[in-house]
């Protein structure tokens, strides 16, 4: 990706837009943690159970400080890569991010691009492209199918065949496989 689309898609996120975009594992919502009006938005498009609070990716271990959470030394034992961990966050400014379970499950994802977004646009909201219930999209044709011109832009890829991330406590119980 040219770095003038990286900039452009980073700045996007940080206005508010919502974007269709490739992880490291498969293609994902994209929009700002910082913008209610655009988590309520991917909540609607998807159809997604309001109690279920999205993963939130971050461009460094440091990015947690935002969420007023001190980095635990165990967390390098996993990032970046393709696990989402569960962290308390008992911040009530937060309340519309962890949707009252008090905790927030982030990820380091290891792809420099993506990284290069969110240094741009600040830690942002991550969940598979599709309906509740329903395969999540491989490639931007699929993704188009479910969500056409309700998302504000696409980014391609090509077709991405792998598993969502792991999600595991920072006890080492696994969410999900």
């Amino acid at each position: 990706m040219k770095p003038q689309l990286i900039k452009e898609i980073g700045e996007s996120i940080k206005r508010g837009q919502i974007g269709i975009i490739p992880t490291d594992t498969i293609y994902g919502f994209a929009c700002s943690v910082f913008n209610e009006k655009s988590i309520k938005k991917v909540y609607k498009l998807k159809k997604r159970s309001l109690k279920k609070p999205f993963i939130i990716l971050i461009s460094s271990i440091k990015d947690l400080h935002l969420f007023n959470i001190v980095p635990s030394q165990e967390l390098k034992n996993y990032w970046p890569g393709k696990v989402s961990i569960i962290i308390d966050c008992k911040e009530k400014k937060f309340k519309y991010l962890h949707r009252g379970k008090n905790s927030l499950a982030f990820r380091l994802p290891n792809n420099e691009e993506l990284i290069k977004i969110i240094k741009i646009s600040g830690p942002i909201i991550s969940s598979s492209v599709n309906t509740e219930g329903n395969k999540p999209a491989t490639n931007i044709k699929d993704a188009k199918k479910y969500f056409n011109d309700k998302v504000d832009f696409y980014i391609d890829k090509g077709t991405l065949k792998s598993k969502p991330s792991k999600i595991i406590s920072l006890s080492g119980e696994i969410i999900r496989k």
